[in-house]
């Protein structure tokens, strides 16, 4: 079970290509994710132990400089976060619906798993920049009051770094929202 995760996200491809390679040698980590996102960006999401994780995350961005968009180091990341990200999670109670955007993959991961912590909620998908124009956003699903608090506790975390588009919760979501949401 992965634990610890970390990620860089850049705004050159080469750049984040040539970051890759440093933070899979710098420390004993496991590329989860390497690849290209929108608008022509690269993110790279490592895992490991948690030093391992801080030494490849700052290799990363010492090497990219100011090509870095964003970054993280999670040291106990919510075990439903990387299903929702691969887009695994299958649930079938969908009640209240919470959803965060950001103008990045790590604040939205960083949301995501802020969110999960602070309420009673899953998240029923992380989209990752893939064709909307470089913005990410998660969807999350719970009871209203849990939703409510999640969502507000996520959209901190990127507000901080001024990278929260919105924050919405649909206390009852229409039948057919939810099937074309699965």
């Amino acid at each position: 079970m992965i634990h610890a995760i970390g990620l860089v996200e850049f705004t050159s491809i080469a750049q984040g290509i040539e970051c890759a390679d440093i933070m899979a040698k710098t420390a004993d980590v496991q590329i989860l994710v390497a690849k290209t996102t929108c608008p022509g960006k690269y993110i790279v999401l490592v895992s490991g132990d948690v030093s391992s994780i801080e030494q490849s995350v700052n290799a990363g961005i010492e090497l990219g400089a100011e090509t870095v968009v964003d970054s993280f180091v999670i040291p106990n990341v919510h075990p439903s976060i990387l299903p929702a990200i691969s887009g695994v999670n299958t649930l079938k109670d969908i009640k209240a619906l919470g959803i965060i955007e950001t103008y990045s993959v790590a604040s939205l991961i960083q949301a995501a798993d802020a969110a999960v912590k602070a309420g009673d909620v899953e998240p029923l998908l992380l989209h990752l920049a893939f064709g909307i124009g470089g913005k990410s956003y998660t969807i999350l699903t719970g009871e209203v009051a849990s939703v409510k608090t999640a969502v507000e506790t996520g959209s901190a975390l990127a507000s901080a770094k001024g990278l929260l588009i919105r924050q919405v919760v649909i206390p009852r979501p229409a039948k057919q929202l939810i099937e074309s949401l699965m």
